[in-house]
């Protein structure tokens, strides 16, 4: 007999767990980037950003920890200047790349 599980009695997916190398960072943010969201983007450097440790990037950045956290919590907008010292202490960049249409 098949029992039935419930959407919400699943356990949440936390992608920071698999963010375990700069492949798999580069990789994630790169996807995350070609769709064009700014909060899923913040969100997504949160989710980086707990895969390397808060309190790390936190400091890294000049950011305190609870700014960060509430910068980068998806739906978030943060600022221009917040993403950069984000990225700046993750080793990341942002690249812009031609579109060809």
């Amino acid at each position: 007999m098949t029992r039935k599980i419930k959407v919400t009695e699943l356990p949440d997916f936390d992608f920071s767990e698999h963010l375990d190398s700069e492949a798999a960072i580069s990789e994630y943010l790169t996807v995350i980037l070609e769709e064009n969201d700014s909060a899923l983007l913040a969100a997504a450097l949160g989710d980086i950003a707990r895969a390397r440790g808060m309190s790390e990037i936190a400091k890294a950045s000049g950011l305190g920890r609870e700014a960060l956290y509430k910068a980068l919590r998806p739906n978030a907008k943060p600022r221009f200047e917040t993403v950069s010292r984000v990225c700046a202490a993750l080793g990341v960049k942002l690249v812009a790349q031609a579109v060809h249409l």
